[in-house]
């Protein structure tokens, strides 16, 4: 008994630290339904009877601003990670976004075009795999994708659950979700009014449901882009895919809208380099300061206070008001 309890102990040191001391986005498990989060501006109505025939289950939050639908109609953002944005009460780590506080004071002031937020949240086991860039994965070999999908957070907690299938939750949120925002809602259905907006793994799923998706999503909002697609300190072959897929997809300039950033500490510390070589991506492709921005944010972690902190920024070039 002494040695199995001496077992169980390291055990949970391993859990709690991760391999190598490293922890990366360790959700904990198993899933449980949060409640509806409470804001303090605007509305939140968690969607009912939605079909989810591409994914597993989860709940899709929709912040409406205060006076919605006087001003219809109304911008839609779609973020990634739904269960962080509006209520710290109701999260893992005591974070949030902020979503409701920072939208809605924008839009009470006047600075941009009224919008809705559309919150889908993270499955923990499955964000790594619903968030991977699809096509980038598939430029790997064979052996170095057995190698990514054999990553694991902590000794019990593996990176991936079963193989990357980011294209199946594109096609879940443009064909089963994204139908029902425009029929129950007061919005444009329209790629020029539409937005997809995500941090770390959920600014790589937002530039690739751009990429994937150009007739349907208009701008992307990539905060603490996650480049290197898994451990930055480790043996990693899938950063150049990710930024070959990046190029491969870009659509021509003028045509579609992309803002990128990164802090300097903590985890953001490893983007500097991978995102500067996206920037020459852009800028040789003839993207300029109307249709990109990149952004950086000293002293800045990767962490939902470092996002709130400068949401404004990306929610003003997303929904910027036409210039008369």
């Amino acid at each position: 008994m002494r040695r199995l309890l001496r077992v169980l102990a390291v055990l949970a040191v391993l859990v709690g630290l991760g391999v190598g001391g490293f922890v990366y986005m360790n959700w904990p498990t198993p899933e449980r339904m949060p409640g509806v989060p409470n804001v303090s501006i605007g509305s939140i109505k968690r969607l009912d009877g939605l079909t989810f025939h591409a994914i597993d289950p989860r709940p899709v939050d929709v912040w409406l601003p205060a006076g919605y639908p006087a001003n219809a109609p109304y911008d839609v953002l779609y973020m990634h990670d739904g269960q962080m944005l509006f209520d710290a009460a109701e999260t893992w780590n005591h974070q949030e976004w902020m979503v409701d506080e920072i939208a809605g004071a924008l839009q009470q002031a006047g600075d941009v075009q009224p919008f809705i937020v559309v919150g889908i949240h993270n499955r923990s086991a499955d964000r790594h795999a619903e968030y991977q860039p699809q096509r980038a994965f598939a430029r790997l070999s064979d052996a170095d994708k057995a190698a990514q999908l054999a990553q694991r957070r902590t000794l019990l907690d593996p990176l991936y659950r079963g193989d990357v299938r980011s294209d199946r939750y594109l096609q879940w949120l443009v064909e089963e979700l994204k139908p029902v925002i425009d029929r129950d809602f007061r919005v444009s259905p329209l790629m020029s009014d539409t937005a997809i907006m995500g941090s770390s793994m959920g600014g790589l799923i937002s530039w690739y449901a751009l990429e994937r998706y150009p007739t349907v999503f208009g701008a992307a909002a990539c905060l603490s882009t996650h480049w290197p697609g898994g451990f930055p300190d480790g043996d990693n072959t899938l950063d150049d895919a990710l930024l070959a897929e990046f190029e491969a997809g870009l659509p021509e300039p003028g045509t579609h809208r992309f803002w990128f950033d990164h802090g300097t500490e903590t985890l953001d510390q490893h983007y500097p380099e991978l995102q500067q070589r996206a920037d020459q991506i852009l800028k040789a492709k003839g993207y300029t300061d109307a249709d990109w921005q990149t952004r950086v944010y000293p002293g800045a972690d990767h962490s939902e206070q470092a996002w709130a902190s400068r949401l404004a920024d990306p929610l003003r070039f997303l929904f910027a008001k036409p210039q008369s």
